[in-house]
Parts: C-alpha cells; sequence; structure tokens
C-alpha cells in the first residue's frame, strides 16, 4: 500500500481567458477527486489530493474540464504511469504536461493518450509515507497500545467484546451482517457500501473545497458541544441511537468519495482551532491538524461502546473493574492532550500503517525516525496479539475474519483488494443468520413503533390535531387588492412588494399581505390566524367570533367523516372513553393555538453543498441568515467555497405555532456595486437559496437536509443545505420529530389494513394517473396520511420510502411486488433525474434523505437478499398455474432491477450486480434444486403424472424406485419429469421473464442446467452398468436413443454447447459394441438360414430383371437394418462414430466372406448345371454392388479411414473370389475346348501349300481358316449366346476373359506346340527327371516319331483364325475391349509361338541365349563346383571373337557310386553360327577322385556376325561309363555378356543339378525339338533338356 500525493498547480490554456472556467479531475484506481473552477486562460488551483494506491500497474489519469452552462465539455487529458512516479517525503516544483485529446484503452482500461492539444498543466506527483510523530508521542502511545493490549486478559477477551455489540459510530461499509459475507458473499451478491466505516485513508486540510463529492461530518458529540476533556464521563452517557446517527452521514464519506475526504471530527477542531479557520491552506494548520489526527487515531473512543449497554451485556462479574479500567485510561489520555480532540468515531488506522511497513520492506526502505519505528513495533506487536488471540479462538477462519461479520470490510465488487488492506477488524455488527431466518422482516426491525406504546400515544394526538382542522381544507383568506404604504413583504416568498400603489394582496379577516401570485400558495389558516391575532390585540368579541366558527367547522368535519376518526381509534386501539376525551382536548388545543403555545428552538447550521458561483473567480463566499419570527441571526462568511461548512449554533424563543423559520444563503460581496446595490435595495448581497420552514412541522431534534428553493422566477439557485434543529415545546419537551411520528402513523395503519383487518392480505388501492404511486392506502387511511404529512411538513419522497419499507415486509403477497417496483422506480427518479438548476449528484441527495441512507440501503440490501433467495425457489413460490402469480413473479424481476438501477444511479456504485445475471444465478439455484426432487422421487411423480393405467400395481419398494443397476427403467421416468420441467420453463416463464431476452431465457438456462445435472448422474450411473451389465444391450441402446432425443431436442443449438462434441454417446459405446458383437452372430445365424432356403430353392433368379438369387437381398437387408439402427444413434463424436464403423466393418466382412466361402466350396459341384453358376457368381457380384452402396452410406470417403480400409479389402477379396470361380467356370470347359481343338489340328493338317502365298491365293487362305475355326466356333455359340442372357455384365465378361485363355492357351499346346509325347513338353523338361529313361523317351522321341511342325501357310492360316476369334470375343463392344485382346498374355504368347516358327535354329538359339539369363541354379545347392578360367580375345582387324577356356580343377564333387567314379568335364559353346565349327570339348577322365585338377586348355573361335553376348558356355561334369551312357553330375552356364567388358574371368563355378529356364525358353525348345533333321537343333535340346542322373543307393 502507497500514498500518492498530487499537487495540481497551474494550467496554460490557448484560447480567449473568458471562454475558460475550468477544474481538474483526478481519477486513480476507482476514486475521483475534483478541484474547484477557476476562470481564465492561466489558472492556478494549488491543491492537494492523496490516494491510497495498491496496485501499481495502473495509471493516473488527469482530466482538464470547462464548465458551461449545461454541461462541461473536456478540455484535454494526461495520462501518468504510477510506476513512472518518483518517491519523496517533500513537495517538488511539479513538470509541465501537454494535454492530450483522445485516451488509448486496452482491455477496457486507459493505458496511454494520443492527440496533443496546445494547452499544457503543471503538476507535482509523489509517493510518501503517510505521517511522522515526535518521539515522547510514540513512547506514550506504544504505552496505550500496551494498555489496551493487557485488556484481552484472562477475564474479557478483546474479541468476545468486539463480537459482542457493535461500535455505534462505524456501520459495517457490508449491509449484511454475515461472519462469512465479506470474504465469501455466499447469501448476498453484492455489498452495498453504506456508511462512514471505513474512513479515508489519510487526510489534508489544506483545500477544504476539493469537491462537489467531498464533505466532512463530525460526530454528534462534538456537535453538542462536547469537548475532549468530557471524554471519560460521555463514557457514560454516549447512548446514541444508531438509526439516527446514520442520518449524519453525507455520501461524500463513501469508500469511493474522494481520498481527500477530511477526517470526521478531524478539521472541525475545538475553539482552539477557531483562529486558523481564516487560513485554510496553511502549513501551520496542516501540522497541527496531523498530529491532532495521530492523537486521535487510537484513543480508546475507537473501542468505546455504549457505556450502559456494555453493562448490560456483561454478564461477568469482572464487567465493572473493566468498565472503570478503560474510564481510568480515558482521563489519563484526556489529561495528556494539551489540544482539545473531538472524540473521533473511527475504526483504528494502524492497519494502513502495517500496510505501509510492508509496501516499503520491498524496495530500500526510507530512515524511519526512532520516534516512528517505535510506533510501528507497538502496533505490529498489538496486531500480532490480536491475530494470535483470534487463531486460538478459531483456526478456521481466515485472519481477515476476526472479530466478527463485517470482517473483510470490503467494498464493492471492483476492488478486491480491499480484503488485504484491512487485516483486524474491530467493528462487529449483527448476525446475518438471524436476518436469513427472518428473511426481509428483519428488515422491518425498525418497526419500533408497533411496540412502543408513548409514542404510539403522542402520534394518535397528532394525528387527531392534523385530522379535526385538517391544512387541506381549512378556511380560506378573503383577499384584496391593496396598497402598501411602507416597504412591505410578502408573507409566502418574502420578496419586496413591489410598486407605488396596489402593490400586492391583503386578507379581510387575518390581514395577512402577499403577492398576487402568491396567494394561492398561502397555506396559513385565516381563522386560525384571525383569531390568534384578535387574542393578541385583545379583541375578546371578535376573538370569540372566530373560535365559534372554529368550533362549527370541526364538528362538521367529525360528522361528516367519522369513518376517519373510527380508524384512527382502531389503529391505535384507544377506547371510545379515551377517544372521546382526546377529541376534546385536542379541539381545545386548536381553539387555543397559539395562545398557550411556545417553544426552544435551536438550530444549528451545519453545512451546505452544491452552491451556485457567483463570483468571478468562479466560486462563492456565502453566509446563512436564519430567521424565526422577528429574530434574525447570521453565520461568518465562508470565503472562496461552494461546499461550506459553518457549525454554527443559534437559538431561538418563539411563540407562535403559525410562525416560519426562514432560512436563506447569501454571495457576500464588498465592492462598488454591492453598496450602490445596498442603497437600493436591503440587500447588498447576492442571493443564493432560502428553505422556509413551518414550526408546526418540527418536533423533537431532527438532522435535516432541505433543498434551497428560488426566492422569484429569476433566481439562480441550487444545491441543500444541512440543518440540525432541535425544538423543546412547552409540555412536549421529550417527544419524537414528526419524521419519526410519521413512520410510527404509517406503519400502524399499515398494520392494522393488512394483519388485523386484512388477515396478512395487502390491500392494493385502485388509483389511477400520474401520481397513483403516492397513493398508498384507501381513500380514509390515505387521508389520514396525506394531512398528517400535510401539517407536519413531511415529504412525499419520506412517505413513498416508508410505504416502501413497510411493504418489503409482505413482499410476496400478491400484487405487492409490481407496486414495490413501482414505487421504487418513483423513488429512484426522485433522487437519480437532478434538475439543471442544481449540480448536487444523486447520491449526495440521497445521502440528504430524511429517512436515512444507512436504513434504506440497508433495507434494499435485505430485500434484495431475501428476492434472490425467493427466485431461487420461483417454482414453489410463483406455480405456473397461477397468472396472478406469475405476473408477481414479472413484477419482482422488476424491483429486482430498480434496485440495481437505484444501486447504480443513486449510490453511484461502480459495478453493481446486474440484475439479469441475478436473476440468472437464481433460476439456476431453482432449477438445480427441482432437478434434486424430480431425481429423488422420481418413481412417485411419474406415477402420478403419467400413469395411464390406474389399476397397475405401481408399489414398488423403495430401494427399486431409484436408479438400479438391475434395471433401467428409472432413467426414461426421468427424462419424461425433465422435459416436463422444461417445457414449462420454456412456455410459462420465458414468457414472463421477458425483460432481459439477450441475457435470459428461462427455457435455455432450463435445458443447460437440466442436462448438465443429469448428464453427471447418466454417467456415473453409466460407468456402474458398465461393470455389472445386469441388462439387455437392447434396453442400452433404446436409453440411448431417448437420451439423444433429449440432447437435440433440447440442449444441441444451446450456446454453452452448440458447436461442441457431446459427452453422452462416450457413456453407451460400450454398450453399443455390446450390442454390435452381438449382432454380428445373428448375422451370421441369418446369413446360414438365407443361404439354406436359396439352395432348396435352386437358387431361383430373385425376378426376370435381377439376375441374382434371393440370398443376397436377405443378407444385406439385414446387415442394412442394423446399419439403421446405428445411424439413427445420430452419434455427433466422430471418434465414437468411427469405433461403431471400424466394429460394424469387420461384421460385414466376416458375413460376407462366410457366404463367398460356401459358395466356392461348392461351386465346382455346380458348374455342370446350365445356369445355376452363373447366378452363382452373379450373387458374388451382387454383394460388390451391395457393398459398395454400404460403403457410401457409411460415409464414402468420409468414413473412418481403418474401417474405409476394411471394406476396401473386402472389396478386393470378393473381387478375387469372383476371379476364381470364374477360373473355375472357365477350366470346367477345358475338355470340350480340347476337343474342339484337336478337331481344328486335323482340319489344320490337311492344309498343304508353300508358305509365300500368291495374291490371288489369298481368298483360299480365308477359306481355309473358316474351315479350322468351325468346331470352335459352334461350340463358343451355344455357349456365350446363354451366357448373355443369364450373366450379369461384369460376371459375362469375366467368364470371356476366362473361356478366352483357355480357348488361346489351349491352341498354343495343341496345335502350335503339340506335347512331344503324352506329357506335354513343359512338364518333361520341368520335372526332374528323376530316371535315365526319362531323357531316352525325349531322344527316342525325337528320333523315331516324325512330330509335326507348321508349315507357313498353316501359320497364315491359323494368323487369320487368331483374328477372327478376337472378333467374336469382342462382339462388337458388347464382349472384351480390343485393347485387353490385344494385350493378353495368352495371345501374345500365342503369336510368338507362331513367330518363332518361321525364325531360323541360329536366330532361335541367339534368343534363348539372350533372354535366359539364370539358367545356372547351383548357387541354391550346389552337388560341387567347377574352377575355369576365360579369355576372350577380339581380332582388331577382322573382329572375329576368340575364347580360350582353361579347366583348372573340379572341387567338392558330390556323387555315390560303387564303381569306378571317373569324373570329367565336359565343355560346350551355345550361340548362333556354330554349325561349321568346333562346339564341344572334353576334359581327360581322372580316376576316383572327388576334387580332380585338369589344367586343360581349349580354343573356340566364334566368328564375327554376333557379339559375345549371344554366346554361353555350358560346363557340366560327368561321370565317365564305359558301353553305356556317361551319368551326368551337375551343370553350369557361364554367359560370355558377363565377362565381355573385362576381356578374362577366372572363377569357380557351383554345379546344379538341372538348367533352369522360363516360358520363352521352353518354347524355343519345343519348337527346336521338332527340327529334327537339324543337327545343331537337336543337339542344343539335348543340352539343354540334361539334368542330374540318378545316383547309386538312392
Amino acid at each position: 500500500m502507497s500514498l500518492l500525493c498530487v499537487r495540481v498547480k497551474k494550467a496554460k490554456l490557448q484560447g480567449p481567458p473568458d471562454k475558460f472556467n475550468t477544474y481538474v479531475t483526478l481519477k486513480v484506481q476507482n476514486v475521483k477527486s475534483t478541484t474547484v473552477a477557476v476562470r481564465g486562460d492561466q489558472p492556478c488551483w494549488e491543491q492537494d489530493f492523496m490516494f491510497e494506491i495498491s496496485r501499481l500497474d495502473l495509471g493516473l489519469i488527469v482530466e482538464v474540464w470547462n464548465k458551461g452552462l449545461i454541461w462541461d465539455t473536456l478540455v484535454g487529458t494526461v495520462w501518468i504511469a504510477l510506476k513512472a512516479i518518483h518517491q519523496s517525503d517533500e513537495e517538488g516544483p511539479g513538470e509541465w504536461s501537454t494535454l492530450e485529446a483522445e485516451v488509448v484503452m486496452k482491455h477496457d482500461e486507459i493505458c496511454g493518450t494520443k492527440n496533443p492539444t496546445p494547452h499544457k498543466i503543471l503538476l507535482d506527483t509523489r509517493f510518501e509515507l503517510p505521517f511522522d510523530i515526535p518521539e515522547e508521542e510514540a513512547r506514550y502511545w506504544t504505552r496505550k497500545l500496551e494498555q489496551i493490549n493487557s485488556l484481552g486478559g484472562d477475564e474479557y477477551s478483546f474479541q468476545e467484546e468486539v463480537q459482542k455489540k457493535p461500535l455505534p459510530s462505524a456501520a459495517s461499509q457490508c449491509s449484511f451482517e454475515d461472519a462469512d459475507s465479506a470474504v465469501d458473499d455466499r447469501d448476498s451478491d453484492y455489498r452495498s457500501e453504506t456508511s462512514n466505516s471505513i474512513p479515508p485513508p489519510y487526510h489534508t486540510t489544506a483545500q477544504p473545497n476539493a469537491s462537489v463529492h467531498q464533505f466532512t461530518v463530525p460526530s454528534r458529540l462534538q456537535q453538542q458541544g462536547v469537548l475532549r476533556e468530557s471524554c471519560a464521563v460521555s463514557l457514560q452517557n454516549y447512548d446514541l441511537d444508531y438509526q439516527e446517527h446514520e442520518a449524519i452521514s453525507p455520501a461524500g464519506s463513501s469508500r469511493y468519495g474522494s481520498s481527500c475526504n477530511v477526517s470526521q471530527g478531524s478539521s472541525h477542531l475545538s475553539e482552539l482551532d477557531h483562529s486558523h479557520e481564516s487560513a485554510h491552506g496553511s502549513e501551520q494548520e496542516d501540522d497541527h491538524q496531523e498530529r491532532e489526527l495521530n492523537h486521535s487515531y487510537h484513543s480508546l473512543s475507537s473501542y468505546q461502546k455504549d457505556g450502559q449497554a456494555w453493562l448490560r451485556e456483561q454478564e461477568e462479574p469482572g464487567g465493572k473493574r473493566e468498565e472503570e479500567k478503560v474510564c481510568e485510561i480515558e482521563e489519563k489520555c484526556a489529561d495528556h492532550s494539551a489540544a482539545k480532540l473531538p472524540l473521533e468515531l473511527e475504526k483504528p488506522k494502524d492497519v494502513d500503517v502495517g500496510a505501509q511497513v510492508s509496501y516499503h520492506g520491498d524496495n530500500e526502505p526510507p530512515p524511519f525516525p526512532p520516534a516512528r519505528a517505535h510506533w510501528i513495533r507497538a502496533i505490529s506487536k498489538v496486531r500480532l496479539q490480536l491475530q494470535e488471540g483470534q487463531d486460538e479462538a478459531d483456526p478456521s477462519k481466515p485472519p481477515w475474519l476476526k472479530g466478527g461479520p463485517a470482517g473483510g470490510l470490503y467494498g464493492i465488487d471492483s476492488m478486491p483488494d480491499l480484503r488485504k488492506k484491512k487485516p483486524i477488524p474491530l467493528v462487529s455488527d449483527l448476525s446475518l443468520v438471524q436476518s436469513r431466518k427472518a428473511g426481509i422482516t428483519s428488515a422491518m426491525a425498525t418497526r419500533t413503533s408497533l411496540k412502543d406504546e408513548e409514542l404510539k400515544s403522542h402520534v394518535y394526538k397528532k394525528t387527531l390535531q392534523a385530522l379535526i382542522y385538517p391544512i387541506s381544507c381549512t378556511t380560506p383568506h378573503n383577499f384584496e387588492v391593496w396598497t402598501a404604504t411602507t416597504p412591505t413583504y410578502c408573507y409566502e416568498c418574502e420578496g419586496l412588494l413591489w410598486g407605488i400603489a396596489r402593490q400586492g394582496m391583503r386578507c379581510g379577516e387575518c390581514g395577512v399581505k402577499c403577492h398576487e401570485k402568491c396567494q394561492d400558495l398561502l397555506n396559513a389558516d385565516c381563522l386560525q390566524r384571525a383569531a390568534e391575532k384578535s387574542s393578541k390585540h385583545g379583541a375578546e368579541d371578535r376573538t370569540q367570533n372566530f373560535i365559534m366558527a372554529m368550533k362549527d367547522r370541526m364538528k362538521i368535519r367529525e360528522r361528516n367523516k367519522p369513518e376517519i376518526f373510527d380508524l384512527i381509534r382502531d389503529v391505535f386501539c384507544e377506547s371510545k372513553l379515551t377517544h372521546a376525551q382526546q377529541m376534546k382536548t385536542v379541539k381545545q388545543s386548536v381553539l387555543d393555538g397559539t395562545s398557550k403555545w411556545s417553544a426552544k428552538i435551536t438550530i444549528t447550521v451545519v453545512c451546505a453543498q452544491g452552491l451556485q458561483a457567483k463570483d468571478k473567480t468562479g466560486s462563492s463566499d456565502p453566509y446563512v441568515t436564519v430567521q424565526v419570527g422577528k429574530t434574525k441571526k447570521r453565520t461568518k462568511t465562508i470565503f472562496g467555497n461552494l461546499n461550506p461548512v459553518w457549525e454554527e449554533k443559534f437559538y431561538f424563543e418563539c411563540h407562535n405555532s403559525s410562525d416560519r423559520i426562514k432560512v436563506r444563503v447569501w454571495d457576500e460581496d464588498d465592492d462598488i456595486k454591492s453598496r450602490v446595490k445596498q442603497r437600493l435595495k436591503r440587500e447588498s448581497d447576492d442571493f443564493l437559496g432560502q428553505t422556509i420552514i413551518e414550526v408546526r412541522t418540527l418536533s423533537g431534534e431532527m438532522d435535516v437536509w432541505y433543498n434551497l428553493e428560488k426566492r422569484t422566477d429569476k433566481s439562480a439557485v441550487s444545491g441543500a443545505i444541512r440543518l440540525q434543529i432541535s425544538v423543546e415545546i412547552k409540555g412536549e419537551e421529550k417527544v419524537a420529530p414528526y419524521h419519526i411520528q410519521y413512520t410510527c402513523l404509517h406503519e400502524n395503519l399499515f398494520h392494522h389494513l393488512t394483519d388485523v383487518q386484512g388477515n396478512g392480505v395487502v390491500k392494493i388501492p385502485d388509483a389511477k394517473g400520474d401520481d397513483a404511486w403516492k397513493v398508498y392506502f384507501d381513500e380514509t387511511a390515505q387521508e389520514i396520511v396525506d394531512e398528517f404529512a400535510m401539517r407536519y411538513g413531511i415529504e412525499s419522497i419520506y412517505q413513498a420510502m416508508t410505504h416502501f419499507a413497510c411493504l418489503s415486509s409482505k413482499y410476496m403477497c400478491p400484487g405487492v411486488p409490481a407496486v414495490m417496483s413501482t414505487l421504487l422506480a418513483n423513488i429512484n427518479a426522485y433522487y437519480a433525474h437532478t434538475t439543471a438548476s442544481t449540480n448536487v449528484s444523486a447520491s449526495d441527495r440521497f445521502a440528504a434523505s430524511n429517512f436515512g441512507k444507512e436504513r434504506f440501503v440497508k433495507l434494499l440490501d435485505q430485500l434484495h437478499n431475501s428476492l434472490r433467495i425467493d427466485l431461487s425457489m420461483y417454482r414453489n413460490n410463483f406455480p405456473a398455474s397461477s397468472r396472478e402469480r406469475l405476473q408477481d413473479l414479472k413484477s419482482t424481476v422488476d424491483l429486482l432491477t430498480s434496485i440495481t438501477f437505484f444501486r447504480m444511479k443513486v449510490q453511484e456504485l461502480q459495478s453493481p450486480p446486474r440484475a439479469s445475471q441475478v436473476v440468472k444465478d437464481c433460476v439456476k439455484a431453482c432449477l438445480n434444486s427441482t432437478y434434486e426432487y424430480i431425481f429423488n422421487n422420481c418413481h412417485e411423480l411419474y406415477s402420478r403424472e403419467y400413469q395411464t393405467d390406474p389399476n397397475k400395481n405401481q408399489d414398488l419398494p423403495p430401494e427399486e424406485q431409484g436408479p438400479s443397476i438391475r434395471n433401467l427403467d428409472f432413467w426414461p421416468k426421468l427424462i419424461t419429469l425433465i422435459v416436463s420441467i422444461i417445457e414449462e420453463d420454456k412456455n410459462s416463464y420465458t414468457p414472463v421473464l421477458n425483460q432481459f431476452p439477450q441475457e435470459l431465457a428461462v427455457g435455455k438456462i432450463s435445458a443447460e442446467v437440466m442436462w448438465s445435472l443429469f448428464a453427471q448422474d447418466m454417467k456415473y450411473a453409466m460407468e456402474e452398468h458398465e461393470k455389472h451389465r445386469l441388462c439387455k444391450s437392447a434396453d442400452y441402446m433404446n436409453l440411448h436413443f431417448k437420451v439423444k432425443w433429449l440432447y437435440n431436442e433440447y440442449v444441441r443449438d444451446l450456446p454453452a454447447f452448440k458447436g461442441k462434441v457431446p459427452e453422452y454417446p462416450a457413456w453407451f459405446e460400450q454398450f453399443v459394441m455390446q450390442w454390435l458383437d452381438e449382432n454380428e452372430d445373428v448375422s451370421l445365424e441369418f446369413l446360414h438360414g438365407a443361404l439354406e432356403r436359396d439352395k432348396k430353392d435352386g437358387f431361383q433368379q430373385t425376378s426376370e430383371h435381377a439376375l441374382f438369387s434371393c440370398s443376397v437381398v436377405d443378407v444385406f437387408t439385414q446387415l442394412n437394418q442394423s446399419f439403421e439402427i446405428i445411424k439413427k444413434l445420430e452419434c455427433p463424436d466422430p471418434v465414437i462414430v468411427a469405433h461403431y464403423n471400424r466394429r460394424f466393418a469387420k461384421t460385414i466382412g466376416k458375413v460376407l466372406m462366410q457366404y463367398a466361402d460356401i459358395l466356392s466350396k461348392s461351386f465346382q459341384s455346380y458348374c455342370s448345371k446350365e445356369k445355376l453358376p452363373c447366378i452363382l457368381m452373379n450373387n458374388i457380384q451382387q454383394l460388390r454392388v451391395q457393398l459398395e452402396k454400404m460403403f457410401e452410406a457409411m460415409g464414402g470417403k468420409e468414413l473412418d479411414a481403418e474401417a474405409s480400409d476394411h471394406l476396401k479389402e473386402l472389396q478386393v477379396k470378393l473381387n478375387n473370389v469372383l476371379d476364381e470361380l470364374s477360373a473355375v467356370f472357365g477350366n470346367s470347359f477345358q475338355t470340350r475346348i480340347d476337343e474342339c481343338v484337336k478337331q481344328m489340328s486335323d482340319i489344320l493338317c490337311q492344309v498343304k501349300g508353300t508358305g509365300n502365298v500368291a495374291a490371288n491365293a489369298r481368298n483360299t487362305v480365308a477359306q481355309d481358316a473358316d474351315n479350322v475355326l468351325r468346331p470352335l466356333m459352334d461350340f463358343l455359340d451355344g455357349n456365350l449366346t446363354l451366357f448373355a442372357t443369364v450373366c450379369e455384365k461384369t460376371v459375362l465378361k469375366r467368364v470371356l476373359k476366362e473361356l478366352w485363355r483357355v480357348v488361346m492357351n489351349t491352341m498354343e499346346k495343341l496345335i502350335v506346340l503339340p506335347p512331344l509325347t503324352d506329357h506335354t513338353g513343359t512338364q518333361l523338361i520341368f520335372s526332374a527327371a528323376k530316371e535315365l529313361g526319362h531323357l531316352s523317351k525325349l531322344k527316342d522321341h525325337m528320333v523315331r516319331e516324325e512330330t509335326r511342325s507348321l508349315t507357313p501357310k498353316q501359320c497364315a492360316v491359323l494368323d487369320l483364325a487368331l483374328d477372327t476369334i478376337k472378333q467374336y470375343f469382342h462382339a462388337g463392344g458388347n464382349g472384351l475391349k480390343k485393347t485387353f485382346l490385344e494385350k493378353s498374355p495368352d495371345l501374345q504368347s500365342l503369336r510368338y509361338a507362331l513367330s518363332l516358327y518361321t525364325q531360323t535354329t541360329d536366330t532361335l538359339i541367339k534368343t534363348f541365349v539372350q533372354t535366359q539369363t539364370a539358367q545356372g541354379s547351383g548357387v541354391d545347392d550346389p552337388v560341387g563346383e567347377v574352377s575355369i578360367q576365360i579369355d576372350l580375345y577380339t581380332h582388331p582387324g577382322t573382329g572375329e571373337h576368340k575364347v580360350t577356356v582353361k579347366v583348372v580343377a573340379a572341387n567338392d564333387l558330390k556323387w555315390q557310386t560303387s564303381g569306378m567314379f571317373r569324373p570329367f568335364v565336359e565343355i560346350t559353346m551355345i550361340g548362333p553360327h556354330q554349325s561349321d565349327k568346333k562346339r564341344k570339348f572334353t576334359t581327360k577322365s581322372k580316376s576316383n577322385n572327388w576334387a580332380p585338377k585338369y589344367n586343360e586348355t581349349f580354343h573356340f573361335i566364334l566368328g564375327n556376325e554376333d557379339g559375345p553376348d549371344a554366346y554361353e558356355l555350358q560346363v557340366c561334369v560327368k561321370d565317365y561309363c564305359f558301353a553305356r551312357e556317361d551319368r551326368v553330375l551337375g551343370i553350369a552356364v557361364m554367359q560370355l555378356r558377363d565377362i565381355a567388358d573385362k576381356g578374362s574371368c577366372a572363377c569357380w563355378c557351383p554345379l546344379g543339378r538341372r538348367i533352369h529356364m522360363d516360358e520363352t525358353g521352353l518354347t524355343v525348345l519345343r519348337i527346336l525339338s521338332q527340327r529334327t533333321n537339324d543337327e545343331v537343333a537337336r543337339e542344343f535340346v539335348k543340352l539343354k533338356s540334361e539334368s542330374r542322373s540318378t545316383e547309386e543307393g538312392t
């Protein structure tokens, strides 16, 4: 906590001087202070301001305003960051700052300014410590604090004392008295700032006129002249009524007035100080007052109680001793103090000192004088001990919650740091617990008048007096125009009767004189006045006549209005006899008039505020004149101040009850103009305002603010004056003021009409028009209160506030909220809508209310609290079934809004809670309890509201009535009840509570709250169910649907939930998964059933258009139904939807694959049937079509990746199944196609002729082709026509592809490359020939059989036939695509085989060498290895290639034999153009050596036709046998292309068991095998067909 000191010095403004009348406003941390207004372009203010700073991240805002006639204009602003302000205890010269035109905002806070103006201002800003005191004083106060501390000993704890009774002076800032309220505001949403309880932190009196907002209020003790010496005595007789004291506190004393407030009593120093009054700004006074303050800071008055009350409450025997001890301390204190200090009614200020110390602890602390160090130590010690005491008492409470309920003493919501600021509350208040029990009736605790018999008796008499001879219908004056001969003044307005003749009006009866315009305003009764006048002048007869006339009028009044007097008698419970006697007495007192009336009147002129500025300086020099009858007195002049404080007391004696007190405020002028004016008029000074008070309206002790009124229409008047008037009427010395008497009358009347006559029901009067709000009762009662108010000067606003207070105790009665709302709206208007003629703020006007600021604010706060509690049970208090109560609900909310308006506009609080927010919170609270109720009584409520069958037994055992894990019956019932609540809120309450359409829609809040609570319970319940799973999955699914409906219907579009993923799908996820698991089993069962039925029916087509059977439809109907259920869940959580889809995709996969498997297994058996295989394939295709549709339904591209992959994989699997079935179906035609192709082959053999067909012989080739094709075409024609009608298009294409494959392969095998023997060549060459005989068969076949080889002409015929077949399968676009046919490997293989027929042996061998690159397979499982060295040489001239091969050795030969083993190596060069060259070399054989060394070299000549890449070396290791064929051990192949680059190579070649080759190699081998006459071809076939011989013993 730091103390910011700002001195506003002067300014330089650009422009004409007469244009400016400026003042400066300082704002920091929600506190605002204002200087006086000064005229001219170089205004000089020289005013000091101090602020308590708790946040250094903010800034000081300085605004310069120019005063205008109607409104003020902003000249410019300066923003000073608090962090930039230096620290100093000395005042500095200040700094000039440029005013800027605009402010820069950030997060709704000002953070800088922009757009400079030509104007400048001189400011001195600094941080300083709050005070310094002399050494001896520090010691003295240290001792005092220790004495105080010792009071908290064994007998009587200081803490207890604080809790027992509140200090009379310091009303808690929190008007609700709840031990926790200041901290957590459990019951109250708000703490009104209503009193002077927190003193302004630091004080200065250098400029008493700091602001309209700032005034000073002395303590009552000092006003009554009690000086410091009488302090000890005052402890005994200090009996101040709390309620009375509240009226003293004006708005400026509020916590957020200004930091410049002078502390209570601190500036109103006793007589000693009067010498300083004239020099307000002097250092001397500043210094003096600072010391005074420090004296009074810790004077025991801070801890004092009303002496007697303390004794009464002190039940311990030691109580008396304690009191004496305190008095003793007081006396010492008084003796010590040289200056006469007022008793200060404030909290001790040690708190701030503590805070200050801690703040400076952070930076380097300035060196304290030893006195202050003493002082601070003492305070810290006491604070610590107080805290320890509190901690022992209740360790659970936070340290700022000591003493009592007003604990934190923090103000409006915008300043939370106040909690930390006041760690030791020393003020306690009533406990909120009691007020809460009584509701708002505690606000009516002020209705003590109901039990105060003495007061009632007095009011009874006064009421009779006012009503028997009422002011409203008194005898009128008999006015005549009249000429004055001497200066005469108007009785009504006190103005001079101007003119030479006929200046005014005069009553012929009583002689009263007034202006013509004032005659209607004059309300003095003519008869009464005449009677008084005559008796004074001794005219007895005349007096008697008047008295008789008055008697008659009173008799007529009594006769005509007996009901009025009966009602008064009933209200005050008087007997008829007493009443009759009182009527006589009252009549006599009216007749006696003033003849026997006298009173002593003491008037204290306290202060004024908001006066008009009459001088050129922008200020005034006000003084006051007070006149009673002919006696006139005046106060001293306060110079240059529009909010002057006089504090002067005058004594008058008055002997005429119809006299008036005239209080006038003047501006003292002492210049030539005013002296001239004095010559012409009686008045030299400017008139600032007046108030005229009827003496008859005075009673008891009054502390009242009066608005200053005009004297003529031309007067410029503003402001109000505060007077304390004490009246001692002869015979009525101890009587309450008339405002108290009026309250008594009004409350008793209200009580009688409401509680006694109306049985607690408030009767609402039927009134129309603008002033209907001023009608409180029916005609008779209304006349009583109005006449009383008129007679005794009670303001209509006071009547309204009193009636409002009465109604507060009955605010729940029908119709009352509407009346209260209207009343409060008018009270608001009265205070908040200030007139142009006055510059008094609303809060100041309200502070001047005679009803009592604290009292009314407290009443409103309690009412606000009670309304919140009742709105929190609006269903009970305002049932939807009653239209009247719904109207009351609306009015109750209007009343809350009016209270909020009052807080903002009248109290001028910064940010009171918005009514809409309060109602919203109440609605939520009600809904919370409603939900709890329906949850706990669900079964019973549901049975009562929704059970259709009365006979149905509803007596469930209690444990079954709530939620159960055995069933789910509870939840649908609860949902039904929730819906009924939401619907009721939507349809009944929303139209009524329509005051805040943007912020409060009850239906929506209802849905939001209900759902939130339901969600918690539902989630928990589902977690429990998940553990046990005692219900069927279908039940969980049904409940899921109901919850989904509830959410979608009522919750989804609420702002809080819009666009968010709700939680509810997660609660049910496990149960939906369980259902999906069960559903999979059901689907599989269904599948088997559907297939069985279909099988029985023979897989019939479902219709002539559908080419598939019914089982597919059945399976997908079931799957679609399952998916529909998932879809209808409308799950809004994409993650959970993905889980469902993944699970369901697995089910689909399982079902469809099972279907496909069952069909695949039995498909072979159906292939012989004509249509069935096609229908079954159609079924599989239909599965694929339906799956695609299902994929789209499940979200298509949007579908979860995993589920999507699953379905795509499934689609591929089904595709493969269809391919397999097509292949099986195609292969089933193999035998029939074989027959057809054999016939074709036979026909083709008969085609003779050479290859080169002459042009004219082309036709014969076509004819031959047709002949050759006929057997095949006959077969295809019949079948393909059938397939085209029976198969779906996709299936048809697959069947055609398979047939095409079979036809091509068969033609290749049987015509182009016919088999070598019974076995096909493929089998022969690829089977590892186990027997030697196998090879010999091949050789025999080659030698013996004349194998068929196609002639070129036959090849041409076959080529043409292929084109025809191709066109047939294309079928003009209905069959297979041409591109597919062209590129099909089967056709290419056939064509390639055909082309090979026409090639030479050399070309074929070359092709073989170049394509078969992986013939050696010895690497995998070698049977030995051979080391060879190859050198390749190319002749540079001829280009011939020469190859030298050196066979070095063999090694690791795997061979078993019982006889002689003689291995040798055979090397063969394979390639083109070798027919005339040496192709083969063999080494010598080595006996019985499994790793023989050879070292033999051989040379091959290759020629220059082809490069080395067309040649390869085949190395074969054999076992030499005499008289029979050598046996092959292993073979290796080396291609020359591998060594062409290097030129030579030496390596170990692994030996394989046989040669490996692909289709091309095989085809070449088969063609060459048919060229039996070609030696090279024969040798090549033999070489490549060789394989390892069978070993002995295997």
